[in-house]
């Protein structure tokens, strides 16, 4: 099992926050599964750069950190459906104030991202 060489920072917020909701996918899955219950099916076909496994990987850690919850139906081929907690809701404001400011400053960090930083 895998074991931190550094802790987390438990007392300080931004470490928190970043230890949550950072992780290629996972705001993208917080914003999706915001919009109403989505199967893992369904977030494969909204994220296509982002393969099954790293999507399942994240989902999970989504679900230990208690953002999202599965509710696994009884039946053959089993069904999985996730939605936001109500912590998760609360993800929502930041993320959506995050990419409303990536949009804002969309032009000037283009220009700027991929450019070696010496």
């Amino acid at each position: 099992m895998y074991k931190r060489k550094i802790p987390v920072d438990l007392s300080c917020g931004l470490d928190l926050a970043k230890e949550v909701l950072l992780g290629k996918w996972k705001m993208h899955l917080l914003y999706f599964i915001g919009e109403g219950k989505r199967r893992p099916s369904e977030l494969q076909k909204m994220i296509p750069g982002a393969t099954r496994r790293v999507l399942n990987v994240q989902l999970n850690q989504l679900e230990v950190h208690g953002l999202v919850s599965k509710k696994i139906f009884a039946e053959l081929p089993p069904k999985v459906e996730y939605f936001l907690t109500d912590i998760g809701k609360t993800a929502l404001p930041v993320i959506m104030t995050l990419g409303r400011w990536g949009e804002n400053h969309q032009d000037h960090l283009s220009d700027k991202i991929g450019k070696d930083v010496a």
